[in-house]
């Protein structure tokens, strides 16, 4: 064992309270220290004078410890936007919620609207291979689908009136009966 493993050693109850006072857990404040133990032992060779190896270990252990700090700053910002967009994205039960008149309304619509409805906004397939397979280019299959969705729209506000004014979620029109103005 060398002279400033011998040094950090004595003083080792000296360091694990500095970073218990500074640390709010006793088990994070250990680590830290362990951690500037490897960081100083790896660095010993750098280390001149053995009677400066006590503020010399002090300097890598308050910098340990501020790493922690901003680590811990780092993953409390990463975990609050998460905890956003996981609150901004419905779950697979808020989106079974929509209007069951969609499927009865989906048909009554050109069929190549329809087809356009179902297979990108119902199955979420991309518009790419969407356009290859009915053989238009990507503009057109996007001009046709808004010009289904905007049918579509005025449908729904027909059949659904009150419900298609707060977006027919958790709708309550009457999806049996035909409805006529």
């Amino acid at each position: 064992m060398s002279t400033i493993e011998k040094h950090l050693l004595q003083h080792l109850n000296e360091f694990t309270g500095f970073a218990r006072k500074r640390l709010a857990d006793p088990e994070l404040a250990d680590d830290a220290v362990q951690e500037s133990l490897l960081k100083a032992l790896k660095a010993s060779g750098t280390l001149r004078d053995t009677e400066n190896a006590k503020a010399w270990f002090y300097r890598i252990l308050r910098r340990t410890i501020i790493d922690l700090y901003r680590r811990r700053d780092v993953q409390k910002r990463a975990v609050e936007r998460m905890e956003r967009d996981l609150d901004s994205t419905p779950t697979p039960d808020e989106e079974r919620v929509t209007c069951g008149c969609l499927e009865k309304l989906i048909p009554t619509l050109k069929p190549e609207y329809s087809t356009l409805v179902r297979r990108l906004d119902l199955n979420g397939e991309a518009l790419e291979p969407v356009a290859a397979s009915l053989g238009i280019t990507t503009n057109n299959v996007k001009v046709r689908l808004h010009r289904a969705r905007r049918q579509l729209k005025e449908r729904v506000t027909q059949t659904c009136r009150m419900c298609a004014k707060h977006g027919c979620f958790d709708c309550t029109c009457d999806t049996t009966s035909e409805r006529k103005d």
